[in-house]
């Protein structure tokens, strides 16, 4: 009898211990899984919302650049030297900003045009631009019109670029002496617009970066005639030429090794088709869409110049790829 309390003693302690031993290990496991959980809870949320936030940066991006080619009109975002001189004698209510240095500037400029030099001057001053009103922006020849108006128009401005700037188109119209000024005109105040804060970011990027271009070969998202030929003879790998004149100008003439996705209301849509680890040369005829073309790849993340002039014509004479003597093959 005494044998059998003993055994059955020792089972019930063992059984105590067993079920205190569970208990103990359970609670311990269960304060151990909670901790990590939490913090993996709150990593993960973080990781999500980079990640959200990047993806949301480069969609509304994306967005900007496929509603300004699909909103394009027949104007493709310029408007004709003559037509826009006609304008401002008729006194019409518009924005003109010039964008061309302050010396020149000050030299004679378009009546009312008000000036903010090509660079840092146009983004920092994007809250007193009028949504009310279309924008009328001219430079010298039209390229960094070209680029300006893109931006701008992303930024959701009515902007439109003069055709050929003061140098080749507007000082060259008949009566415009009749429309030029030397008094300067200064930005009024704050409008109080909102533009969407990665645009606005993407903007001032654009801008500020032409500061560490100064001098250099792709000094303002160009490229001289001369340069481009000589990377072309070179064969350099690390470049390429994009036409985006016609496909039957294309067809014609082109620069060797040059593909082509015509200028108009698609072709962002083949963007993808370009690489990210080359420099794009973009040409068009005179530089002025492709100006506006090198805008978009930028704020897309693409290595994008503009060959200054273009292929060239004889309204922009000296300038342009054939007007300086260079080939084009079939």
């Amino acid at each position: 009898m005494k044998k059998f309390k003993v055994i059955f003693l020792i089972l019930v302690l063992t059984l105590a211990l067993s079920v205190a031993g569970c208990s103990s290990t359970t609670e311990s496991e269960q304060a151990t899984e909670e901790v990590p959980a939490t913090e993996q809870d709150a990593n993960q949320d973080a990781n999500q919302d980079t990640e959200s936030s990047t993806t949301s940066d480069e969609d509304v991006l994306a967005q900007a650049v496929n509603d300004y080619y699909t909103n394009m009109g027949e104007d493709i975002y310029k408007i004709p030297q003559d037509k826009f001189v006609e304008k401002v004698k008729a006194g019409e209510d518009m924005f003109i900003l010039d964008i061309r240095q302050p010396d020149v500037y000050g030299e004679g400029h378009v009546k009312g045009a008000v000036n903010a030099p090509w660079g840092t001057a146009i983004s920092e001053n994007l809250d007193k631009l009028p949504r009310s009103k279309p924008i009328m922006v001219y430079c010298y020849t039209g390229q960094t019109a070209g680029q300006t108006v893109a931006l701008l128009n992303m930024a959701g401005f009515d902007a439109k670029s003069v055709n050929l700037g003061w140098n080749l188109g507007i000082s060259k119209v008949e009566g415009v002496k009749d429309i030029t000024e030397t008094n300067a005109n200064e930005f009024g105040q704050p409008t109080g617009i909102e533009i969407d804060p990665e645009i606005k970011e993407a903007v001032d990027k654009y801008f500020s970066g032409l500061e560490d271009l100064k001098g250099s070969t792709y000094a303002n998202y160009k490229i001289s005639e001369d340069n481009a030929k000589k990377l072309l003879d070179e064969e350099n790998s690390s470049i390429m030429f994009l036409s985006i004149r016609s496909a039957d100008d294309f067809a014609k003439g082109h620069i060797q090794g040059a593909v082509n996705i015509p200028f108009g209301t698609e072709m962002h849509k083949e963007f993808n088709t370009l690489p990210k680890d080359k420099k794009i040369i973009v040409y068009c005829y005179t530089g002025q869409t492709a100006g506006q073309t090198v805008a978009a790849l930028r704020l897309l993340g693409y290595d994008a110049v503009s060959l200054n002039g273009g292929t060239g014509m004889r309204a922009n004479e000296p300038q342009g790829w054939t007007n300086k003597g260079f080939p084009l093959v079939k």
